[in-house]
């Protein structure tokens, strides 16, 4: 974990009123997690059907129509659970139309997780989540570069509320070596963390959006996830970019963990 009080993962503890009034399910606040885009706009309904919203207050996208990828610090240790709800097809968490719930029956923790790095998990489900699109990962650093689009229901200010409605938004890349020259960023671990944001701030991931996808277009037009929401120094502040988990480092070991699944 992060040294620096400042620098947050981005959950967020929901409460049982909020989680009842967006029709998610509480979990233990040992499981609790992530929070809206700040800076966004709202994403049109199926704009990105690989959005899963989770009920412990992260997000994550559907690798499989069966399992879902999401943050290490969303989820407690490997194995069995049936604590977790993941909801889909909807932008508006309020909406019962093409709204999909599926408990979870399993979880899949990263080896060695343990707060610094290595930020990601697999969730499996009871049911496939067969209306909705898959979202495929990056295999090489090839598309960790650019601009990339975020998208969550976490907080749209920072220590905000969560939110009713999927926002998105779009952050550049920025180098490791700018990245760790901010004030608190020294401890990225650039070999698996990969950095997003603007210098003067005004747009990020914060407080609820932990586990949910940073994605771009690959060479073919497809969507294409290359990294995961994992921390950062307060949201969308000035030399403050957004961390996320560089999924190509661990493709091959979501790949394996998967097929085991």
């Amino acid at each position: 974990m992060k040294k620096l009080l400042t620098a947050l993962r981005r959950c967020a503890v929901v409460g049982a009123a909020a989680l009842a009034m967006a029709g998610l399910q509480p979990v233990s606040p040992a499981q609790a997690a992530p929070s809206p885009v700040v800076g966004g706009t709202r994403a049109a309904q199926g704009e990105f059907p690989f959005m899963v919203r989770l009920s412990m207050g992260c997000g994550g996208a559907l690798y499989t129509q069966q399992i879902v990828l999401t943050a290490a610090h969303c989820v407690g240790r490997t194995g069995a659970n049936t604590g977790i709800t993941a909801t889909a097809g909807v932008v508006d968490l309020q909406s019962t139309g093409g709204r999909v719930q599926v408990r979870s029956t399993y979880v899949y923790r990263a080896p060695g997780y343990n707060g610094n790095g290595k930020d990601w998990a697999l969730i499996k489900l009871a049911s496939p989540i067969t209306t909705q699109a898959t979202l495929k990962i990056a295999t090489t650093a090839q598309y960790n570069t650019g601009t990339f689009t975020i998208a969550g229901w976490g907080a749209a200010t920072e220590g905000g509320s969560q939110q009713r409605y999927l926002l998105k938004a779009a952050v550049p890349f920025v180098s490791d070596a700018t990245c760790r020259s901010y004030s608190g960023y020294s401890g990225l671990v650039a070999s698996d963390e990969i950095c997003a944001g603007y210098a003067a701030g005004g747009t990020d991931t914060c407080q609820g959006d932990s586990g949910g996808p940073m994605f771009r277009r690959d060479d073919a037009g497809a969507w294409i996830q290359v990294g995961i929401v994992s921390w950062g120094i307060g949201c969308a502040r000035a030399n403050a970019p957004g961390v996320y988990s560089e999924v190509s480092t661990f493709a091959s070991a979501i790949a394996s963990a998967a097929a085991s699944l």
